[in-house]
């Protein structure tokens, strides 16, 4: 690979705002972490990133997502304006 073209590579805390999580990863986001740092159970300081929605607050994989009743809400459409037949 060549010399000084790709961005720094290296620890970050991730920190879910709606959860309250945070985990330890790698990422190029180190260089845009904003400035803001936080200590770690390790005891050594990262800088963190800030996200709205991760794994532990997404709907999808805390079981609480909603299903689309697709079915019904054709059959609640057609019942409420009637079936068109046509080309």
């Amino acid at each position: 690979m060549r010399k000084g073209i790709h961005p720094d590579y290296g620890p970050v805390v991730f920190r879910d705002r709606a959860a309250g999580h945070a985990f330890l990863t790698r990422s190029t986001l180190v260089s845009r972490a904003s400035g803001k740092t936080i200590e770690w159970t390790d005891g050594h300081t990262y800088p963190v990133v800030d996200v709205e929605i991760s794994n532990v607050s997404h709907p999808f994989y805390t079981g609480t997502a909603r299903v689309l009743d697709t079915a019904g809400r054709v059959e609640r459409f057609e019942r409420r304006y009637g079936k068109r037949g046509g080309a």
